[in-house]
């Protein structure tokens, strides 16, 4: 199976990387403010969390990124 791979940045210290998707994760909310991707720098070892909209969703879902639907109430 062929590893699909994300360009990345961290807004910590601004470091660039190319991360696979097993060093990504994707949480999917109620809202676009509850959804969100996450992942740990690998310059600096922030941990990183990022809005996701759809297309991101889309993006990172197909490419194989773990991911978790967080429920409400």
């Amino acid at each position: 199976m062929t590893t699909v791979v994300f360009r990345a940045g961290c807004p910590d210290c601004g470091g660039r990387f190319r991360l696979d998707s097993d060093a990504l994760r994707l949480a999917i909310g109620g809202s676009s403010k509850t959804t969100f991707y996450a992942f740990t720098c690998p310059d600096c070892g922030a941990s990183v969390r990022k809005p996701a909209g759809e297309r991101i969703v889309e993006l990172l879902t197909g490419g194989g990124v773990r991911t978790m639907r967080l429920h409400t109430g």
